[in-house]
């Protein structure tokens, strides 16, 4: 980390130079100190120096800023009068810059990473202001000190002010000085620093300098709502550039120059034009079903004229943001919409977007990406109805849709309908998933894993299951909760079995059980241990709460917390690796930063997750897979291993290694001293067990172990093909 190098210009203008982006950031990436005298105090002027702090933040550094307050003429008044002391005067106009809701998120995000960072002690204000016999006056000298770990230095000063307006629009200059280019510079910048440490020490002439413990009490308490978003600097000033040029663009979705699809993708999309733009993309997944969806888009769009309403709908929050980049360079300007989307006036841009669509006729096109829970709300619905304009939908991870009550949202006002998922088919829902189809359409393509990893665009992978079993509490356990399932199977009003709401609960005790069984952790320390030293690894943890469409996001339980964190402690101190966390605790900035360094091979060597790899996830540099969540939806368990085959020329891939915790009732030497009916009993556990690993088995590099062990498995539990669905009910194994 060096000042010097960075290419450093003598005077930025603001008409000229993008000062936040050319001088702000780059600088202060490379600081280890950052002092600065902004005029004066107000919310705004708090935003703006947060621009370019993230890096000093991250590293513990420290930054110093004063302020002078704004003080109204009845204020001053009042001081001179002696209504009131100057300290609660000052106080309170302090105060009054501070409102406790701002509309714009990059501001939020802003105030609450300076929040933070005064919370740990990173940054301190202090406030300003001249002091003479004929009253008090403002400080207004703007300046400041940049410093690095080497003791480089840059000063700067000017009429450079912390407010928007200066920022943005008014025209603005600054002098700078570096103590490393000479003794003339050298000379001003140790000038300015001592000016700048006598006023913060208040031992300058004339200038009045208090700390306010209360004022920063009061941004912790007003914005201090999470953890420090870092990647701040990055979203706000990509997303502003790239709807700046959006703006100034024709809409309408078209494929982008740099963007070359596949033969099987280009064939896909033109069998949905045939199918009159209708029809589903059955694709393995990591095969790209978001780019062949988009360009399928970019088709129907051009064919419309662009007179077209796009409606896209993801089962998760972060899959909203995944699509979000590739819909902008798609030449889309996306609608944001969900709970907490970074568009705060998001509900305001979609009834405009409706509006326009219907009465401007240069505005025909829109595009609104959201997720499930926000597309099946009151409110949502309500808009789409409004829409008097073909309507596009496209669903990602359409069979999420399949339940009752989203099925009923989907019907004749959605001309065109574009349905994208590795595996449509919903588990045990024959009708959902009819009826899914029945509303689509035909398959345009189907890219099946088979094909994606003979073709190269997935990698291959070994895989080696991991026999683990239950102890003697947790077998018990299992029996008993099985022997209450069965007292719970019921007939629907079709004819099929199923399990009453007591049943599903049951279950998703039971599978809750096996996901944690305690034999995984002991059976995890010893296949790690020997690669203790690698990186780009994961460790999938046991996920068993049952997703909602009434939620944009996922949560985690209590259950599945505990064992995260005992692998986390495993891994972490007794093994001595750099692991992080990735669950539904990490917020979306969090999430990208724990993506960015895993990524990088240097810092993270594994990653302990729950539900990534089941809600669109993309991290493709995972190079070893330690999968201990046991799972009977082979939706789930086939999503799984998809994400993990993703192609990663970045870190350059040759093959993937799967480690699939099989986990049994007992070991199978101890079945052969019961009788068939006890065994029998246990046996649920055993089939689902046998399913997937043949099914990973049948495309992996090294499946002669697994079969072997398929065969002992079967043999001992009395498996064969004819009762492999034995037990099943809704779904659950009774």
């Amino acid at each position: 980390m060096s000042l010097q190098n960075c290419r450093i210009k003598t005077e930025y203008r603001s008409l000229i130079d993008h000062i936040v982006k050319e001088f702000y950031i780059p600088l202060l990436n490379q600081a280890a100190v950052y002092k600065r005298a902004v005029g004066f105090f107000s919310s705004t002027s708090l935003v703006q120096i947060t621009k370019g702090i993230t890096t000093i933040a991250k590293n513990n550094g420290s930054i110093q800023i004063v302020a002078s307050p704004y003080l109204s003429d009845d204020d001053l008044h009042a001081i001179k009068a002696g209504y009131d002391s100057r300290e609660n005067i000052v106080k309170k106009a302090l105060l009054k810059e501070l409102p406790d809701t701002i509309d714009d998120y990059y501001a939020m995000e802003r105030l609450n990473l300076l929040a933070n960072l005064i919370a740990d002690g990173i940054l301190d204000i202090r406030i300003a202001f001249i002091e003479d016999k004929n009253g008090i006056g403002m400080y207004h000298e703007k300046m400041g000190i940049i410093e690095d770990i080497d003791g480089n230095k840059v000063a700067f000063s000017g009429s450079m002010n912390e407010s928007v307006t200066a920022l943005t629009a008014n025209y603005e200059t600054i002098d700078v000085f570096c103590n490393w280019m000479g003794a003339g510079d050298a000379a001003r910048v140790d000038k300015k620093e001592n000016a700048f440490c006598s006023i913060w020490n208040n031992c300058e002439p004339g200038i009045n300098v208090m700390k306010f413990p209360e004022i920063s009490q009061a941004i912790i308490t007003k914005y201090k709502k999470k953890a420090p978003n870092y990647l701040i600097d990055q979203e706000e000033f990509e997303n502003k550039l790239v709807a700046n040029e959006l703006n100034k663009k024709k809409q309408g979705a078209r494929i982008p120059k740099s963007v070359s699809l596949y033969d099987y993708q280009i064939e896909a999309i033109n069998e949905w034009e045939k199918q009159s733009f209708c029809g589903i993309f059955d694709m393995a997944t990591g095969t790209g079903k978001t780019f062949t969806g988009l360009g399928a888009i970019s088709r129907l769009s051009e064919s419309v004229d662009d007179n077209l309403a796009v409606i896209i709908v993801c089962p998760y929050q972060h899959l909203v943001e995944q699509w979000v980049s590739d819909i902008i360079n798609f030449n889309m300007k996306p609608i944001i919409g969900y709970s907490s989307s970074p568009q705060k006036d998001w509900k305001k841009q979609l009834e405009t977007a409706i509006r326009n669509q219907t009465y401007l006729d240069n505005k025909r096109f829109f595009c609104f990406v959201t997720t499930t829970a926000t597309f099946a709300s009151e409110y949502v619905q309500k808009q789409i109805k409004r829409i008097r304009k073909p309507i596009c939908l496209v669903a990602d991870e359409a069979h999420n849709l399949g339940t009752e009550r989203l099925l009923e949202l989907l019907d004749d006002k959605y001309k065109y309908r574009l349905a994208l998922s590795a595996t449509l088919k919903r588990h045990f829902d024959d009708i959902g998933t009819t009826r899914l189809c029945n509303f689509f359409g035909e398959k345009c393509i189907e890219y099946t894993l088979d094909k994606a990893i003979d073709e190269g665009k997935l990698t291959p992978y070994k895989y080696y299951p991991i026999v683990v079993t239950l102890d003697e509490n947790e077998l018990q356990a299992f029996q008993e909760i099985t022997q209450k399932m069965l007292r719970c199977i019921i007939t629907d009003r079709h004819g099929h079995c199923k399990l009453n709401d007591a049943g599903v609960k049951l279950a998703i005790k039971r599978a809750r059980l096996v996901a944690g069984a305690n034999a995984k952790i002991d059976a995890l320390k010893k296949v790690i241990t020997p690669f203790k030293d690698d990186y780009y690894m994961l460790v999938y943890c046991g996920a068993t709460t049952l997703n909602s469409y009434e939620k944009d996001y996922s949560v985690t339980n209590n259950d599945d917390l505990r064992q995260i964190e005992t692998i986390t402690r495993l891994l972490g101190n007794e093994l001595g690796m750099n692991v992080s966390k990735f669950t539904a605790d990490e917020n979306m900035a969090e999430r990208r930063a724990i993506k960015e360094y895993f990524e990088t091979g240097k810092d993270l060597q594994a990653i302990v997750a729950i539900k990534c790899l089941d809600e669109g996830v993309n991290i493709p540099a995972i190079q070893k897979a330690f999968i201990l969540a046991s799972t009977t939806n082979p939706k789930e368990y086939i999503q799984r291993r998809g994400r993990v085959l993703r192609l990663s020329p970045q870190t350059g891939k040759r093959f993937a290694e799967i480690y699939d915790f099989i986990t049994l009732p007992r070991g199978i030497d101890e079945t052969y001293g019961l009788t068939k009916a006890d065994v029998m009993a246990e046996a649920s556990l055993a089939r689902n067990e046998v399913k997937r690993l043949k099914e990973f088995s049948r495309l992996a590099m090294n499946p002669v172990e697994s079969y072997k062990l398929i065969d002992e498995i079967s043999e001992a539990y009395y498996i064969n093909e004819s009762n492999e669905e034995e037990g099943v009910v809704d779904g659950f194994d009774v």
